[in-house]
């Protein structure tokens, strides 16, 4: 499988479909886009990309939380769990998305309100929105 990168300008970029995560339920507001993966660039900070396979023009710089100093204690209830055919914790990773807030002076904001929870045994994934969490975190860009 091949795709074009558009947000870096690259064409035909080989995808391992082995390395493919799935969002059954794809991700909050792009419910079609269920196929993801996951890049990163060599010799960048520890930024990662979730480009979907299924729009080629979406996709969201993810963090792992514990970049920003976040901790989270996310309850997955067992639908969850069946969802991503999670069957032992240390299979699941958590990542959030990131972005510019333009509002907040050029300053990096991140969704912690709907954490990615990633099956990294068997490419499953979710976006999990939760109903308590701190306010939006804000850092300003280096």
């Amino acid at each position: 499988m091949k795709i074009d990168l558009e947000r870096f300008g690259l064409k035909d970029v080989p995808v391992d479909p082995d390395t493919v995560f799935t969002f059954a339920e794809g991700l909050a507001g792009f419910a079609d886009c269920r196929r993801f993966k996951v890049f990163h660039e060599e010799g960048k900070a520890t930024v990662f990309w979730l480009q979907s396979l299924d729009d080629p023009g979406l996709t969201f710089p993810i963090v792992p939380p514990e970049m920003l100093d976040l901790e989270y204690q996310i309850e997955l209830s067992d639908a969850d769990c069946a969802l991503l055919g999670l069957e032992r914790a240390e299979d699941a990773t958590v990542a959030v998305i990131v972005y510019r807030d333009a509002a907040a002076g050029g300053k990096i904001a991140a969704n912690t309100r709907s954490p990615i929870i990633l099956n990294l045994g068997n490419r499953r994934a979710m976006q999990k929105v939760l109903q308590e969490v701190h306010p939006t975190l804000l850092y300003r860009a280096r």
